[in-house]
């Protein structure tokens, strides 16, 4: 049903594309890969467009930007989105803002719940945890200071274990290799092995917004601004709802 409703929302709004279909590339971090990946088969089947993305890690993807890779689209993080126009990587005034992400916590599927109720009760939560996972994307960046302002960065390091760039901290919740592990909502609540036991408490929360923007030199313009249209739609934004987002205007 929801299938149905995205198709016809915004047919009449893709028709006009169709008649030049183009191929779309775009580099993308994970954390809206659930949603994106839904979305994009509606894309392509009403519009004619084709959709190549390359879904990355913010490390690497950057690092891809900096050596130079050619893409249409770029999605990522907003702040990301700001530098990367600053440093003449993307058209000024194209940031076009998804959906946000708050950051989540979760354990191995069948382990006991750990109460993360407050933000005391998570400062002693993660004192007990024999191990805790985080990224190396805008969550561990964020869960970096966090700990630090917590005061217990000094008792807690021994038991970190950080992510390559790209990997998906569920991966290693899942394995067995740590006991308790964070990063966007969006990118542990549907991920097989783990129970999602919950966001971080309000007072200490940090939600991140995810945007797109068009690269310099980009060739598929206009069917890269359908494809953003797209993903602001109303229609869309159920989609991004249904997989722990919420789109960007909510």
């Amino acid at each position: 049903m929801r299938t149905r409703i995205v198709v016809a929302a915004l047919g009449a709004l893709l028709l006009p594309t169709a008649v030049h279909a183009a191929e779309i590339t775009v580099l993308s971090t994970q954390a809206v890969e659930g949603a994106y990946r839904e979305l994009v088969l509606e894309f392509e089947k009403t519009s004619g467009h084709k959709v190549t993305t390359t879904f990355t890690g913010t490390l690497d993807a950057q690092s891809r930007i900096a050596a130079g890779e050619a893409y249409d689209l770029i999605i990522m993080a907003g702040p990301a989105i700001d530098d990367l126009i600053k440093s003449g990587k993307i058209v000024p005034g194209s940031r076009v803002d998804l959906a946000k992400s708050g950051i989540g916590v979760a354990v191995r599927a069948g382990a006991p719940r750990p109460d993360i109720h407050s933000t005391e009760a998570l400062k002693q939560t993660l004192l007990a945890a024999k191990s805790i996972g985080y990224s190396t994307g805008p969550s561990g960046v964020y869960l970096t200071g966090l700990f630090r302002r917590l005061g217990i960065a000094d008792q807690i390091k021994s038991k970190l274990k950080q992510t390559a760039t790209g990997v998906f901290v569920g991966s290693i919740i899942a394995s067995g290799e740590v006991e308790i592990g964070f990063q966007q909502v969006s990118e542990l609540a549907h991920y097989r092995g783990i129970d999602y036991v919950g966001p971080l408490p309000a007072d200490i929360q940090n939600v991140t917004v995810f945007s797109s923007g068009m690269q310099i030199g980009a060739k598929s313009v206009d069917a890269a601004k359908a494809w953003v249209t797209f993903l602001r739609s109303p229609a869309a934004a159920a989609v991004f709802r249904s997989k722990s987002m919420e789109p960007a205007g909510a």
